[in-house]
């Protein structure tokens, strides 16, 4: 059975109820025979990515990055999961593989540093990016929730095959 892993940080209330959204999406009735795998951000592994056929991240924007919980995850997995490093040890563009990837991200006034900050990780994996970036600022609307779900359910859509 295909597998979706969630992978957040999700401790304010606007981005819980974006992952809320999220996985309700994937949930939809359209989506047939794909497990879905829910991780926080501190206790997701290598072996929880290595695992799954797609990936979905959601974080907070933090002081212009994304939420410490979330580059731990990052920290702790890059290189078993197929992370590139150039020869200076920065993240290089990974080559092989299209596990397909999506992220949310809420923030109270910016949103640009945390996703360029999992963007930059991610083009160093072997991860294609499936959809846009959602990211939502301030109090979470109706269209914003509507796009969490839909988020989630693109996601699994394309594990389900």
């Amino acid at each position: 059975m295909p597998q979706l892993l969630i992978v957040h940080h999700s401790p304010t209330a606007g981005v819980r109820t974006l992952t809320e959204a999220v996985l309700a999406g994937t949930a939809d009735h359209a989506i047939d025979g794909v497990d879905v795998v829910v991780r926080p951000a501190l206790e997701a592994t290598a072996t929880d990515v290595n695992a799954a056929d797609g990936v979905l991240l959601g974080t907070t924007a933090n002081f212009g990055y994304m939420s410490g919980a979330l580059k731990h995850f990052f920290d702790s997995t890059f290189l078993e999961i197929g992370g590139a490093l150039g020869d200076d040890g920065s993240a290089a563009t990974s080559s092989g593989g299209r596990k397909p990837f999506g992220l949310w991200v809420h923030g109270r006034y910016d949103t640009t540093g945390a996703v360029r900050s999992v963007l930059t990780i991610t083009q160093a994996l072997p991860w294609r990016q499936a959809a846009e970036p959602l990211e939502v600022m301030g109090e979470v609307s109706e269209a914003d929730r509507a796009a969490a779900y839909e988020l989630g359910g693109t996601l699994a859509a394309l594990v389900m095959g």
